[in-house]
């Protein structure tokens, strides 16, 4: 009995510690916004289809069933998507920070965390990271029988940079 009751005291000491680390740490943070972030960074998106660096982490893989990609994104400060077009649009969730989107043919537009954006049916579009902010977005792409993503021409900086 004596060791029963001992194991317990070690294990909820052991508990306490592990939380007190934990709490430490939440409060040590640095300034790196990927330290409190819900997903992980995840694999660094190709240059052919990114400018700077964003970061791509699958969270609901495509089937026959849900027909759906969910996946999120992090952008660096100034890093943005090529110009592309979904077949069947997109959606995007800001879950952090502060980016820039445009379709083509409209001015650019500021999105920030809590913001949700749909992207119609086969319209071309970038977005990404402002300057001075980094930004993480959720993406859903729905039925994906008819195709993911066409990744087209690199934003410019003059496109970047550009209201209009």
């Amino acid at each position: 009995m004596k060791k029963v009751i001992g194991l317990a005291v070690t294990l909820l000491l052991m508990a306490g510690q592990a939380c007190q680390t934990t709490t430490e740490k939440q409060e040590n943070r640095g300034s790196n916004p990927y330290e409190t972030a819900i997903f992980p960074k995840g694999e660094l998106g190709p240059g052919t289809n990114f400018t700077g660096n964003a970061y791509n982490f699958g969270l609901v893989a495509d089937d026959s069933i849900y027909n759906t990609l969910v996946g999120n994104v992090y952008f660096e400060k100034s890093a943005r998507s090529n110009w592309h077009l979904h077949p069947s649009g997109q959606i995007l969730i800001v879950l952090d920070g502060e980016g820039y989107h445009q379709l083509e043919g409209q001015p650019r537009q500021t999105m920030k965390k809590g913001d949700v954006i749909k992207v119609p049916a086969n319209t071309k579009h970038w977005h990404g990271a402002t300057e001075n902010n980094s930004l993480t977005q959720m993406y859903i792409l729905p039925k994906t029988e008819n195709g993911f993503v066409t990744w087209l021409e690199p934003v410019t900086d003059e496109q970047y940079q550009s209201k209009n």
